[in-house]
């Protein structure tokens, strides 16, 4: 299907594409670039590409499949740099998480974007993990000017990953997205932030009994701050809708202890406990103790 591939951006996922190619794939050449030369240094140090070069232009010369893994501030500048080294006929993909606005004007190159919904809170070279799709949604996003046959080769390169794959719009896609991730990132990151609110001795004994709600939260908010901020600011306006209907639901749920409501309260609870039975049966989490994680 795609006898040479460029990752662009080798953090956790750019990584953990070359390792599950290694493993499934049969392509024949997976070139790497990344601008941070600290991260070069690891992927050549640890074999985590076939060639490198000094620059992304450098590249994607003669790829078949061109795949920008960075965060979307750098997005734009990546384009401009390789826009005119790109191999006629080829295919350009991501892995971003917001869609809106991604309209790069190419010439002769086939634009389809995707996103692997899938991660952890690690990042660089050295968190990829070659399994780090199986059984992960990835959703492709395509323009009304997408040829067919560049959707198929997409969607088979990450069924090769292990990926399930869904094509909706773009909007479909911020939309959802602001929800099942963004939202969750919003309030973990501010169940850090009333922790780190109290004084220091208190602070010291959150952390000493953390419970594994807190220990949840936290490793939410240790995701990659660069990407995050991103996101934000990228999603912003589906994103503060998201808030805003969780304000009003926590101030309905704030009510409802005040007013010690038990019968609300166990309505409440019933219907969050079989909305994790739902997510446990589409296959998105696992009912492990401790939801199998080690």
């Amino acid at each position: 299907m795609f006898d040479q591939i460029t990752i662009i951006g080798c953090g956790l996922i750019g990584s953990s594409i070359f390792k599950g190619l290694k493993k499934k794939s049969s392509i024949k050449k997976i070139i790497t670039f990344d601008n941070n030369k600290s991260v070069m240094e690891v992927v050549k140090k640890y074999n985590l590409s076939d060639e490198m070069f000094s620059s992304p232009a450098e590249a994607v010369k003669n790829s078949d499949l061109v795949l920008i893994c960075t965060p979307s501030s750098s997005f734009s500048s990546v384009i401009k740099e390789i826009k005119g080294n790109l191999k006629n006929g080829s295919i350009l993909t991501d892995t971003l998480s917001v869609k809106k606005g991604q309209k790069p004007k190419l010439e002769d190159i086939n634009w389809i974007p995707s996103h692997p919904v899938a991660g952890t809170e690690k990042s660089g070279p050295l968190a990829g993990q070659e399994n780090l799709f199986e059984n992960r949604w990835t959703i492709i996003t395509p323009g009304k000017n997408a040829k067919e046959s560049d959707i198929k080769k997409v969607s088979l390169f990450w069924e090769k990953l292990g990926s399930k794959v869904k094509i909706m719009s773009a909007v479909e896609h911020d939309k959802i997205l602001s929800i099942t991730s963004h939202l969750p990132h919003v309030v973990a990151y501010n169940i850090v932030k009333t922790v780190m609110g109290y004084d220091e001795k208190i602070q010291n004994d959150i952390i000493r009994y953390s419970a594994g709600g807190l220990r949840d939260f936290t490793r939410i908010a240790a995701s990659d701050p660069t990407m995050w901020r991103d996101i934000f600011i990228d999603n912003s306006d589906l994103i503060i809708q998201a808030i805003d209907k969780f304000s009003k639901n926590l101030d309905e749920f704030k009510k409802v202890i005040s007013d010690k409501n038990s019968k609300k309260l166990l309505e409440i609870f019933s219907k969050s406990k079989e909305l994790r039975k739902s997510i446990i049966k589409a296959g998105q989490e696992t009912d492990k103790p401790d939801f199998g994680r080690k």
